[in-house]
């Protein structure tokens, strides 16, 4: 898994990016893997654990977790 801090998250749109800490390009994360991981939304500079996938527009955040 990736360690990332969320950059912005919009619920109303359903969209938003995670940048992770090893400096790579941010990763774009959509509601609905947010939802899939149990949470309700995510917030800005909120630390969190992914596991990404590329798109075709780049990486695109998965299983996303709250770190303890």
């Amino acid at each position: 898994m990736i360690t990332g801090t969320v950059k912005w998250f919009n619920k109303t749109k359903g969209f938003g990016f995670i940048s992770p800490e090893d400096g790579s390009k941010d990763v774009f994360v959509h509601i609905s893997a947010v939802e899939a991981s149990g949470l309700d939304t995510l917030n800005e500079d909120q630390v969190v654990n992914m596991e990404t996938e590329m798109s075709q527009k780049g990486p695109q955040a998965t299983k996303i977790t709250i770190p303890e």
